[in-house]
């Protein structure tokens, strides 16, 4: 029987550059929309309204909503593997 081995070398570099990758994706989706925020214009409808955002803006608001999900998911799945190591 071969012992399983979590946390190697490997796996926490792989683990930091995930991680890494997140905050990068977060940063760029984060600065795109105070993009929206400072050319907000108050004719065009409420702030943060679907009525009030460009093509761009619409994007880039469900595209971090979608990396939200995509963040959950994994979460969820690195959990599960985590518990369902056989002891």
């Amino acid at each position: 029987m071969t012992k399983l081995r979590i946390f190697t070398i490997q796996n926490i570099v792989i683990g930091i550059l995930i991680i890494l990758f997140d905050l990068i994706v977060y940063v760029i989706l984060g600065l795109l929309l105070m993009n929206y925020d400072d050319f907000y214009e108050e004719s065009k409808g409420v702030q943060w309204s679907l009525e009030s955002m460009s093509i761009t803006d619409k994007m880039t608001y469900f595209g971090l909503q979608f990396w939200h999900l995509i963040n959950i998911a994994l979460i969820g799945y690195v959990i599960y593997r985590i518990l369902s190591i056989k002891k």
